[in-house]
């Protein structure tokens, strides 16, 4: 059983990780790339725990359609008590009402549970624990760095003393920054609960969902929802650091930040299900992005808050997760050079021009923005870069860099066609057809009978599956279809896929990219491998954990899940594989 059998909850502009027993085991403040305040999953002390006296067994769901955690705790003397975990959100005076808080409502179940609250706040990357200030109602901890407070009604004593005391009636805690609150914490719960229910219920019913599998597309979506930070736009891979690719590894990477590519993924995996406000926002974080860069290099990630120096750390006081250090804080690969990311810029927007649901579509301006962009593309397309994976020590002509590339320049020439502009749809196309052509010449290999990972490569690497998802060649092209039976024979362990297998700056991978298993699920399906396509779609939602989420690795021989969690790349596979599986509704209903 794996260690990330945690659930996820958030607003947009917070998110925290709680295990089954209800601990929360990871959260940030003021932001989800803020200093740890919860850091007990990396081996840190920070953490807040409801413990029932003489507890036996735990279990813990989401309330349907929602981002509410129930965990239940069950006592050996029959006893039990259930706690309510959430972050609000819904509408209030005509905005969203998505404040960096949390609630927590806990009420007894059955018996008289005797309980104990652990509340040890701290900041995980100095290592300065909470000195508490106690007040009638609350305690604050001034001296972490974004400040912190807890209001609640339980006796404000037995929190400080860490004393166990019976469970009589219900009682609840608001917890964030240091300010204070405007009603009794257990009213306020209970009023934001039932309005975030609501909003959840609602947004969640709007989805366009395929016939089959629905509860684990529904929950994907969901969590999907809570890695946008909706004061940007900003799209995080994953809510956490460091967790490894596999025990030992060393590839332990801060995923708290916005890779342009992933966040392509997402918006694009959201947009199948009619989740078109994602679209929105992220638009205005790359407009941003794209005014930032002005026309010359873009980096492949940025801070959710559009901030260029993610400069990476080690934090030594933190052993890591399950104690595999190291733990780290930003991330060095703001530094790379990743060709890819001109096509991801451009792949993002494209919808904006052709959906007339949007509040803001793109038009000419728009267009113009995104040319300058287009045309870094057309000059780097065959340059060498760090590529997709991001290798750390050695550069490539990447086949998915120059894909990309070529992805960015084919849009464009799309757009302006929309938009009327045929000679810049000429322009476009010409470009394209010149990077087509260059890819068809310098990345198929003849003795593998495939698209190498690499011009003039050797090795094959799973992110060329991509080239029917982008267009580049139709599903039926005989050297797609070869290309999709070599990686099965190269990266295929069951029903896992690896990136690649050749070493790299850490060694040869020992485990599957989720990513990429469900990239080559995606191509049987479009090779007409339909059924085999499903079978082993099953088989990777079965390694889901309990909640229905999945992180970035999946060790091939025990299935356990490997690397920072919840992962968003993970997350789109379930719902571009569903979607693309399904049986239609007509067909049953």
């Amino acid at each position: 059983m794996s260690d990330l059998q945690l659930g996820v909850i958030g607003n947009g502009s917070i998110a925290a990780l709680v295990d089954k027993r209800g601990k929360f085991v990871w959260m940030c403040l003021p932001r989800v790339d803020g200093a740890p305040i919860f850091n007990s999953i990396l081996g840190g002390d920070g953490q807040f725990e409801v413990e029932l006296s003489g507890q036996s067994a735990a279990s813990h769901r989401y309330e349907r359609n929602t981002a509410i955690l129930y965990t239940v705790l069950e006592s050996e003397d029959g006893s039990a008590i259930e706690i309510c975990d959430f972050a609000p959100r819904f509408r209030r005076s005509g905005r969203m009402f998505r404040p960096a808080s949390f609630a927590r409502h806990v009420r007894p179940l059955r018996g008289a549970p005797k309980i104990r609250v652990h509340l040890k706040p701290c900041s995980g990357w100095n290592g300065e624990q909470g000195e508490p200030v106690r007040g009638v109602s609350h305690i604050s901890y001034a001296n972490l760095p974004a400040g912190f407070r807890v209001t609640t009604d339980a006796p404000v004593s037995y929190v400080l003393n860490t004393t166990e005391f019976i469970l009589e009636n219900p009682i609840s805690f608001v917890f964030g920054p240091d300010e204070p609150l405007t009603e009794a914490p257990d009213a306020m719960c209970r009023d934001w609960h039932d309005r975030t229910a609501d909003y959840w219920r609602q947004w969640s019913r709007r989805l366009h969902v395929p016939l089959e599998w629905q509860e684990a597309v529904i929950r994907a979506a969901i969590t999907l929802k809570m890695c946008v930070y909706e004061e940007t736009g900003g799209i995080v891979a994953a809510l956490t650091t460091s967790i490894p690719e596999h025990a030992g590894s060393e590839r332990n990477w801060d995923y708290r930040y916005c890779w342009l590519r992933d966040a392509y993924f997402t918006v694009t995996a959201l947009n199948r299900l009619s989740a078109t406000d994602t679209l929105e926002r992220h638009l205005s974080y790359l407009r941003n992005v794209v005014a930032h860069t002005k026309g010359g290099h873009i980096q492949p990630v940025f801070g959710i808050g559009l901030e260029t120096d993610l400069s990476e750390e080690i934090i030594a006081h933190l052993p890591g997760y399950r104690s595999f250090g190291p733990v780290r804080n930003g991330n060095q690969a703001a530094e790379h050079i990743q060709h890819d990311v001109y096509g991801h810029v451009i792949l993002a927007a494209a919808q904006a021009f052709f959906d007339d649901r949007l509040l803001r579509p793109a038009g000419l301006s728009e267009f113009k923005d995104l040319e300058v962009v287009g045309e870094r593309a057309a000059a780097m397309y065959d340059q060498p870069d760090a590529g997709i994976w991001e290798y750390r020590t050695r550069a490539s002509v990447h086949t998915s860099s120059s894909l990309m590339c070529w992805a960015a320049c084919d849009r464009l020439a799309k757009i302006a066609t929309k938009l009327g502009e045929s000679d810049r749809a000429e322009y476009w196309r010409t470009k394209a057809d010149l990077i087509h052509q260059t890819i068809s010449e310098r990345a198929w290999n003849e003795d593998k009978q495939a698209f190498a990972g690499s011009f003039e490569g050797e090795e094959l690497d799973a992110s060329v599956l991509l080239m029917a998802e982008v267009g580049f060649l139709p599903p039926d092209d005989p050297r797609f279809v070869a290309t999709v039976d070599a990686v099965g024979r190269e990266l295929r362990h069951g029903p896992h896929i690896f990136r690649y297998k050749a070493p790299d700056d850490f060694g040869t991978p020992v485990t599957a990219f989720t990513a990429c298993t469900f990239w080559y699920i995606e191509a049987l399906a479009r090779i007409g491998r339909r059924e085999e396509a499903r079978g082993m779609f099953e088989e990777i939602l079965s390694l889901r954990t309990s909640l229905g989420l999945l992180s970035e690795d999946i060790d091939i021989k025990s299935g356990e899940l490997w690397g920072n969690f919840p992962q968003t790349y993970s997350l789109v596979g379930i719902i571009n594989a569903a979607s693309r599986l399904s049986d239609p509704w007509d067909s049953r209903v």
